[in-house]
């Protein structure tokens, strides 16, 4: 009876299923025609690099404890590191004079001999082949630093140690390569440079467009016989060892399986046969080295191939993997100086800098600059000391990555805008005492290089960060991939699983705007408990990331046809940027509030209330701008978003963008005494030993002393004592010291020429000699 009974359930319930396998075969079916083919070169950079904090933001509920446990013990420096950041980094700063070396476009003899033997060029290469061995977190530091004495010296440094050669070589060269050129990299004899960036095909390390190479015999052995064409090579004109990626081709299968085609990198001397390196590029008028890396028929022998013949075909890899480094890292640490270096002193000379009798540091429009540059300072500040400690705990995040080099050099560029916004004839009048001009005219390299700005926001993060960091999507794709017979199966699991996460984030994005509509939190300047202000700030964030991830699900819909919709995928990138650096502010504060007073709660809360406005604004683009989509589709989507983001309207929406009050209590962290926030977490580690630097920076302290006697003598309708007197003079001299610029005789090479005179000076005095002559002759 019992038999009978399973046997009947059973007959039952095939229909249901043999219906449920249809609906899925065909759904599946349906989903393979819409799916584009992944390529191979796709299919090898969804395998490289890791995911990890990005994929939280992308699960709508990212965790500030899981960051503060993972990576707070990672951001102290050694006492090796703190050594050599006050000592040899302090000495080499103090050799350069940024103007000389703009005018000479070159170091001297003394600097380059310096950062070769004191290892500047080392400091990531292991201790074992005589490499400094250093962390993330420091040669970022030591990048901040030199970058305040010079722009072109940080960018000298910064490539050696991040996408270089050796940092290759450490990773995947081979034993014999390893032992014959770290020690060379590491004590200075070889300069290196990586050939990466050609005419027609830019950084694109998935169509080197101009650059191949293909396997040949000869002489009984095999080797590579290539052609490049590289240009904008940094360190190429000096460098001994260069880097060469290339697209290799085996048409006649000599590799034999040891090895593939596609991208490869070769190590070739300055020497070798056929390569040419020399010719140099102007950017900018800046100083630092870069230039073209040529070849024709150059042969390559196989042991010349980074990682010997069994990593031909395994560039990618390398160049992902390493490229979290050069873009997270080297990039934003020349927008950290700008905000530890550039910031304070600014406003110490917005205090000493006077129009009409009053510092303009009191002028509100000044005041909104320095806000500005401030709070871009500490976001710059805090998400790279986060992200440091994220790739000094072996992840190669690519993701988060290209958020830092896209967001942060942005905002760096914004610094050095407000920078020289307020210092007026000072800034862009040139000379040694000039510490912004150098910065201004070279910053927009760093917006360039790596991958212009443009592509990282609109292409690359959402691009890359929906397949990798989506918890659910990369298994969909596999499945529609698959030819095996259970893909339906995996497809339609996956597809349940995408709806779950979807419904999940609306619901929880929908709860947290009704709860913010219904009561409102806020905190008046410095007044919040730490753990409160973090807990707010937290579950703002939160409501955002929830927020992203519905329109990341939602994105999804519009299919291949995503990645050519770049402006929706721009504003989905500000959106977990501006998340990203949230979560880093959050990350830095709950690790430092009890050493800097509440000045640092000022600073954190502007930049954060900036980033929830800027999440916020770009999903509610994001709502109003989704692309066509058949049947009107694209409504519906913008609707549902749009009830996601702000489901009772403006009511509870995170754009409470910073109060006068805010901004100008924010001016005054650079402009005044009132708080030890610049002294404690700005100047430190930053280059102010220089003449003018002290002088800036030391006039601070007397001018606000000066301006105080001067309010209390006009309150008090007096005239001031005399110790009063001799503080306003020795103000008055500090300040008219500063606000000085350098002339000169004779500027630029023609000038300084035996006898040149000006021609216009020349044509001058030739026309009135002429001229009575020419009258008279008119009169005749």
């Amino acid at each position: 009876m019992r038999r009978q009974t399973l046997q009947k359930a059973a007959a039952a319930a095939r229909p249901a299923v043999s219906r449920r396998t249809f609906v899925a075969r065909a759904a599946y079916e349906a989903a393979r025609k819409m799916m584009p083919k992944i390529s191979d070169t796709e299919r090898v950079a969804l395998g490289c690099g890791t995911v990890g904090f990005d994929r939280e933001i992308f699960s709508g509920k990212p965790s500030l404890e899981n960051l503060l446990k993972t990576y707070a013990p990672l951001v102290t420096l050694t006492e090796e590191e703190k050594s050599f950041l006050d000592n040899e980094t302090e000495e080499l700063c103090a050799l350069v004079d940024d103007f000389k070396v703009l005018e000479d476009k070159d170091f001297s003899e003394e600097v380059w001999r310096f950062m070769r033997r004191q290892g500047f060029f080392a400091l990531k290469i292991p201790k074992d082949w005589g490499g400094k061995g250093f962390s993330t977190a420091a040669t970022s530091a030591v990048l901040v630093k030199l970058g305040t004495a010079s722009s072109d010296l940080a960018s000298t440094v910064a490539v050696p140690n991040s996408l270089g050669p050796g940092e290759l070589l450490v990773r995947y060269g081979t034993p014999e390569q390893q032992k014959y050129y770290l020690p060379l990299l590491a004590d200075g004899t070889f300069i290196p440079c990586f050939g990466l960036t050609g005419i027609h095909s830019g950084s694109d390390a998935t169509s080197l467009i101009g650059s191949y190479g293909e396997v040949e015999e000869r002489n009984g052995e095999i080797g590579v016989k290539c052609t490049f064409d590289k240009r904008y090579i940094t360190l190429a004109p000096v460098a001994g060892l260069v880097g060469i990626g290339f697209e290799l081709k085996d048409p006649n299968n000599l590799l034999k399986g040891q090895g593939e085609e596609g991208f490869t990198v070769a190590l070739l001397e300055r020497n070798h046969d056929k390569l040419e390196m020399g010719p140099r590029h102007c950017p900018l008028h800046a100083a630092f080295m870069n230039g073209t890396v040529k070849g024709s028929d150059v042969w390559v022998p196989m042991d010349a191939i980074l990682g010997g013949q069994e990593r031909c075909g395994f560039g990618w890899h390398m160049f992902v993997e390493c490229l979290a480094e050069g873009r997270g890292v080297s990039l934003p640490a020349m927008a950290v100086g700008l905000g530890k270096g550039a910031a304070p002193m600014v406003g110490a000379y917005a205090r000493a800098r006077k129009q009409f009798k009053v510092p303009i540091a009191e002028f509100g429009g000044v005041q909104e600059a320095l806000a500005l540059m401030a709070s871009d300072g500490y976001i710059a500040m805090a998400s790279t000391e986060l992200m440091n400690a994220i790739v000094d705990n072996h992840e190669a995040p690519m993701v988060l990555s290209s958020i830092m080099k896209q967001n942060v050099t942005n905002r760096g560029r914004d610094i050095i805008n407000h920078a020289m916004d307020v210092s007026g004839g000072a800034g862009i009048s040139m000379g040694s005492t000039n510490y912004l001009g150098s910065a201004y005219m070279s910053f927009p390299i760093a917006i360039t290089v790596e991958g212009a700005n443009i592509m990282t926001r609109s292409f690359q993060i959402i691009g890359q960060g929906l397949m990798r960091c989506h918890p659910h999507l990369l298994d969909v794709v596999e499945a529609l991939q698959s030819d095996s017979a259970d893909a339906p199966a995996n497809f339609m699991k996956g597809v349940k699983n995408m709806a779950s996460h979807g419904a999940t984030n609306f619901g929880r994005s929908v709860v947290a705007g009704v709860k913010d509509a219904v009561s409102l939190k806020g905190g008046e300047v410095g007044q919040m408990a730490p753990d409160a202000f973090v807990k707010l700030h937290e579950e703002r964030l939160q409501r955002l990331s929830a927020n992203f991830a519905v329109a990341a699900d939602l994105a999804l819909l519009l299919g291949g046809r995503l990645k050519f919709e770049e402006m929706f995928m721009g504003r989905l990138a500000d959106c977990i940027g501006a998340v990203f650096l949230g979560y880093g502010c959050l990350h830095h504060y709950a690790r430092t509030h009890d050493k800097v007073d509440e000045g640092l709660q000022r600073v954190a809360e502007h930049a954060l209330l900036r980033l929830e406005a800027e999440a916020f604004e770009a999903l509610k683009h994001a709502a109003d701008n989704v692309p066509k989509m058949p049947a009107g589709a694209h409504r519906v989507v913008g609707s549902v978003l749009r009830t996601a983001v702000a489901p009772l309207g403006d009511l509870g929406a995170t754009t409470k963008a910073p109060s006068d009050r805010l901004t100008k209590a924010t001016a005054d962290l650079l402009t005044t005494r009132d708080s030890d926030y610049a002294s404690t977490l700005l100047l430190p580690g930053v280059y102010t030993s220089g003449a003018y630097q002290k002088e800036v920076l030391g006039a601070l302290s007397l001018c606000l002393e000066a301006d105080a006697i001067e309010r209390a003598c006009k309150r008090a309708r007096k005239h001031p004592t005399a110790d009063e007197q001799k503080v306003l003079e020795a103000a008055a001299a500090a300040r008219d010291r500063i606000v000085q610029v350098q002339a000169f005789e004779k500027l630029g090479h023609a000038e300084r020429a035996p006898g040149h005179v000006r021609p216009a000076l020349a044509q001058t005095d030739a026309w009135l000699a002429d001229e009575p002559a020419a009258r008279e002759a008119a009169a005749a």
